[in-house]
């Protein structure tokens, strides 16, 4: 179940000007985005209450298309956050399922033995896992360039799954009384994939710091000679977007 991972540049909300930026549209498409495994028809709400308390609400959209609440489960965690959970069942309306079965559907969209860690924080399980070729690691991370206010931090976390199966999981950290609303169509989170080696870093050579310079110059000069202008009044250049493009190499199964 779930959304399969993938590139995404855009964001809705940035302002229209940011669509002509393009290294603001790459830091957007880095790595994937990971959706949670929800069918269309699904939706949940996760609070965090205070004092070690959680709720989970599981909806289903009825024949009119309102998200309608089937269960709610409320974890409480042991003092300090150390030690046995207590988690309590409420049905909405007649029981559509049992006690254990709901508390089975919460589990595929969290994972109970991460909350908690700090206080106020939940795990929420991606609906797709990664196993990466030896010497690389996966990246977890919240949604890049994703400015709107209020926004729940979230621990960015790095795994070695070239050897290790691990179960993707995004975890924030709500303040008392905040909430998040999962849906099908949105991403959770999002995750980049880097190589394990080690990085050597250097000072630049005077030659070098030359050529740094005349590229600079040159860029810029080139970057002047395109200036367009948008009909809303905006000016921007399209040559890094153009030398950018360049620099790829040129697919050869006839898709351009």
């Amino acid at each position: 179940m779930g959304l399969k991972p993938r590139r995404e540049g855009t964001r809705p909300l940035l302002p229209q000007h940011a669509r002509h930026c393009p290294v603001l549209e790459a830091g957007s498409a880095l790595g994937f985005m990971v959706y949670p495994a929800l069918e269309p028809k699904e939706s949940l709400y996760i609070e965090y209450e205070g004092d070690g308390r959680y709720k989970f609400v599981y909806y289903v959209q009825s024949e009119a298309g309102k998200p309608t609440p089937i269960f709610s489960v409320t974890i409480s965690l042991s003092l300090g956050g150390v030690g046995m959970a207590k988690e309590e069942v409420t049905f909405v309306g007649v029981p559509m399922l049992s006690r254990e079965a709901a508390l089975a559907v919460a589990r595929v969209f969290l994972v109970p033995e991460d909350m908690g860690t700090p206080p106020g924080g939940i795990a929420l399980r991606g609906a797709t896992n990664f196993q990466t070729p030896p010497g690389w690691d996966t990246v977890y991370t919240p949604i890049f360039n994703m400015i709107e206010r209020p926004m729940a931090p979230m621990l960015v976390v790095r795994v070695e799954t070239d050897w290790y199966a691990h179960e993707t999981e995004f975890r924030y950290v709500l303040e008392p009384g905040e909430g998040m609303t999962v849906s099908h169509s949105v991403p959770i989170g999002q995750v980049c994939f880097v190589p394990r080696e080690e990085i050597t870093m250097r000072d630049c050579t005077s030659a070098e710091l030359d050529t740094i310079a005349r590229s600079r110059e040159a860029f810029s000069r080139h970057k002047a000679e395109v200036t367009q202008t948008t009909s809303y009044g905006l000016t921007y250049s399209p040559y890094y977007m153009r030398q950018s493009r360049a620099q790829k190499p040129k697919r050869t199964d006839g898709a351009g």
